[in-house]
């Protein structure tokens, strides 16, 4: 029920007054009975505030008949929830029939028998509000799951930091942020986007399977050394694991492909262009332009004019050209994101970036991010 009074509202829609009548009588002791003479007037009342917990419906009436009003309530999503109890003065099983694939939950036969119809009012009532109960416990349930997996998410990508730089860093939320507006940028949906900006942490996740003094290592990796880090987003697959969950199944998706290139030449699969998933290439973006404009042992952070540039150099070559563009619209909110969440950096103790910076280049491509 929708309204704080505890009297259940029956809505009856009948075009026999007399019969509107007896059943106002008969139901007004217990529920708060409101009518319609014709099936129009009911529709409008049906959909009316506080709505109905259910409605009494005649099979027969003059203009729109019992099913079709039946057939428009259940069509709309603001009514479909109400249950329909049909009124009739035929029995015949092909009208129930019809009634019950409608979507009504049962019928009373005319004349009305009061003790009859205050059962069956009051069986139904019962029954639809164990129904919104159970649906409660559920989406109370399902918001607990969703908030585990949050704090889960959170959990990992603090420790995938932790074990990339000792640093007590925000990556992981400014990178969900990021791929939240990209997404956006890009034409998602607002739910999708969530979606992205909740599993986006977990894109560096295999970097845990890779040694920290790889990842920590100033100047050129060595060869195998290269090696290892170009297997961090399978190690992340491998993590993650395949589910059915969509949390899960989406993570390890970005997880595996967000350093693969739009010209093909990225890693772990090579993908080209539309065959790298979509969350891929959004989170490619996401991470690049985090780790360019954060603190990393072996470099200053670029500035964000610097940051933005090498992105849109990039179009086409290592990233969509489309999530580019969402990249240029999204830039001056991710700048403000950058802004909004900065770095603790407490366990990194001075930093001296200036031998670093003769130091050989890294193989092309390198993440050291």
């Amino acid at each position: 029920m929708d309204r704080p009074e505890a009297r259940p509202l029956v809505l009856a829609i009948d075009d026999d007054e007399e019969l509107l009548a007896l059943m106002v009588r008969v139901l007004s002791p217990s529920y708060t009975v409101r009518t319609a003479a014709d099936g129009a007037t009911g529709l409008r009342a049906a959909a009316a505030r506080p709505q109905p917990d259910l409605i009494l419906l005649d099979v027969e009436m003059r203009g729109l008949s019992g099913f079709d009003v039946c057939k428009a309530l259940k069509a709309d999503p603001a009514t479909a929830h109400i249950p329909v109890i049909f009124l009739t003065g035929k029995g015949g099983s092909r009208d129930e029939t019809m009634g019950f694939a409608l979507g009504a939950v049962d019928y009373v036969t005319k004349p009305i028998n009061a003790a009859a119809l205050i059962a069956r009012v009051r069986t139904h009532i019962a029954l639809a509000n164990q129904r919104e109960a159970l649906e409660e416990q559920v989406r109370r349930r399902t918001a607990q799951l969703e908030a585990a997996h949050a704090d889960l998410i959170a959990c990992l990508g603090r420790a995938m930091e932790c074990h990339e730089s000792a640093a007590v860093g925000n990556r992981f939320q400014r990178v969900a942020q990021y791929a939240r507006l990209l997404a956006l940028a890009a034409g998602a949906k607002p739910s999708a986007a969530e979606l992205l900006a909740k599993v986006a942490p977990l894109h560096d996740i295999g970097k845990l399977a890779v040694p920290a003094e790889i990842l920590r290592k100033p100047g050129r990796l060595s060869a195998p050394d290269w090696e290892r880090v170009r297997r961090h987003p399978e190690y992340g697959a491998a993590i993650i694991g395949e589910h059915e969950e969509p949390h899960l199944k989406l993570a390890r998706i970005v997880a595996l492909t967000h350093h693969e290139h739009w010209d093909g030449s990225g890693y772990p699969r090579g993908l080209k262009g539309e065959a790298i998933p979509w969350a891929g290439r959004i989170v490619a973006v996401a991470d690049a332009f985090e780790a360019m404009t954060t603190t990393q042992f072996y470099r200053e952070p670029l500035a964000f004019e610097q940051a933005e540039a090498e992105i849109l150099r990039a179009s086409g070559t290592r990233y969509d050209p489309a999530i580019v563009e969402a990249f240029r619209k999204a830039a001056p909110a991710m700048r403000k994101v950058r802004a909004a969440i900065p770095d603790a950096l407490r366990d990194i103790i001075d930093l001296d970036f200036r031998g670093l910076a003769r130091a050989a280049p890294q193989p092309a491509g390198a993440p050291k991010a």
